[in-house]
């Protein structure tokens, strides 16, 4: 479940940056990532030949759309919408397998074992990523004398 997980935030990082990290609950790098994303576009994209072509009513449209964005974009704009697309795709595969940038090191409690976040001891679930928590065994006392 963890890789098909991880391989479909990669996917719906690489059509809509952002949209992977919504898939694993971080809100955070999702608003990052699309807003990235969006702001690029609308720094390098040719806006005004694309809404002259107009609404999408039909497949024709779509070509229209597909040939200005293949006439009047440069390769900077290119490189910099696909480096961050795959970027946001990398960043989402692995924060989905559970890697996270700062390590585990960093959490003082006990941590879920599939997302590796932060949890609270009385919760029979993950609060982050909804999965079924084991009870800790109590541990046995033995009486070395």
């Amino acid at each position: 479940m963890t890789w098909f997980r991880a391989l479909l935030a990669a996917g719906l990082s690489v059509i809509m940056p952002g949209a992977g990290h919504v898939l694993v609950r971080d809100w955070l790098r999702a608003a990052l990532f699309a807003g990235l994303f969006l702001s690029v576009s609308a720094v390098f994209l040719p806006i005004d030949q694309l809404s002259a072509v107009g609404p999408i009513t039909s497949v024709s449209d779509v070509n229209a759309y597909a040939d200005v964005m293949a006439e009047e974009t440069d390769v900077i704009a290119q490189f910099f919408l696909s480096f961050i697309a795959l970027f946001a795709a990398i960043d989402a595969t692995f924060r989905a397998l559970g890697h996270s940038p700062g390590g585990t090191g960093g959490a003082e409690g006990p941590t879920c074992p599939e997302c590796g976040k932060e949890i609270d001891e009385d919760l029979q679930f993950c609060h982050w990523c909804t999965t079924r928590l084991e009870p800790a065994e109590p541990e046995s006392e033995t009486n070395d004398v």
